[in-house]
């Protein structure tokens, strides 16, 4: 690629090297911008007669063919690339849906001279229209043996970027308290409403239990029998483990316990098993205030029909100090 200043009336097919103003500063055209017949008019028409350009040489692709190229391969599911302006392409959420993002892979890909790629958060809940996720390209032009390579290294390990559609999921909801069944009910039931409307949802079962292993048990099973989604438990107590009151409550439904303690401030105190395909997230405290706590980081996922693992959960300790 080589930039030259040269007569507007020989520009046709070149590249803009900088942006073009009118004098009284509103732009006239895009530096990037590929000159066609009608730009030159009007080039004309605005009393230049030079402009400073460069052009694609062999072995070169532009930059919107580049990031083109890398956005069809990088993603899948409920997405769409829509080109922007500067070497840009966006990926934009078609409904609503969960991201999931290869952070090895995203790295890897952002140590190259000639392309990078900004995401949104993993596990981040991106409502429908929402820009999930940014490529951009070193300016006017990309070596193509680079973008080969690029789409190479995704096409094998990718792909980098998943978005997950959330379609109506069902969400159960167990209250417990060991005095009263009700008590939990009365004060987490505000509080969940707030946290299930951010990610668009709200409970379509809810049971309330004295919080003895049994009752807890015995409630547990007749939300599965529901067919959730995700079963939320909002104890009023804090658990010293799955030995506690409710994890003895998922053994003896014979859950799997995935994880116990998150690296996940405030939310320390997660218990999270499976029984068969669905989630049981035991997160006591968490249902006390609407702020950002663990169960805002692995619901959007597990609503998404993902069955987030142990491991997940501990990778969320980067960035995991929430207040």
């Amino acid at each position: 690629m080589k930039a030259q200043t040269i007569e507007v009336n020989e520009s046709m097919g070149r590249i803009l090297c900088t942006t073009i103003f009118r004098p009284g500063g509103k732009k006239l055209l895009a530096k990037g911008h590929v000159l066609r017949e009608e730009d030159i008019r009007l080039l004309q028409t605005e009393g230049l007669d030079k402009v400073w350009v460069t052009e694609l040489e062999a072995g070169e692709v532009s930059e919107d063919d580049a990031v083109a190229r890398v956005a069809a391969d990088m993603g899948c599911g409920a997405m769409e690339i829509r080109p922007a302006a500067g070497g840009r392409a966006n990926l934009v959420a078609t409904e609503n849906c969960c991201l999931l993002v290869d952070d090895e892979l995203l790295r890897q890909i952002n140590c190259t001279a000639s392309v990078v790629i900004s995401t949104l958060s993993n596990f981040s809940y991106a409502p429908a229209g929402t820009r999930i996720a940014t490529v951009k390209s070193s300016p006017f032009a990309v070596p193509s043996s680079q973008v080969e390579a690029l789409a190479s290294i995704i096409k094998e390990r990718g792909p980098l970027l998943q978005a997950r559609p959330v379609r109506s999921p069902n969400v159960a909801v167990l209250y417990s308290d060991p005095l009263s069944a009700e008590r939990a009910r009365q004060l987490f039931e505000g509080v969940m409403r707030q946290r299930l409307e951010r990610v668009g949802v709200s409970p379509s079962f809810v049971l309330a239990v004295q919080e003895e292993e049994g009752l807890v048990a015995r409630g547990l099973q007749h939300l599965l029998r529901s067919k959730p989604t995700v079963i939320l438990v909002a104890s009023t107590t804090a658990p010293a483990g799955p030995d506690d009151v409710v994890g003895r409550a998922f053994s003896r439904l014979g859950c799997h316990i995935e994880r116990f303690l998150a690296p996940v401030e405030p939310g320390n105190l997660l218990l999270l098993g499976y029984h068969d395909d669905v989630p049981i997230v035991s997160a006591p405290g968490c249902f006390r205030s609407a702020k950002t706590n663990v169960v805002d980081l692995i619901l959007p996922p597990l609503l998404a029909r993902y069955r987030v693992s142990g491991w997940e959960v501990a990778c969320l300790g980067h960035g995991g100090l929430l207040a």
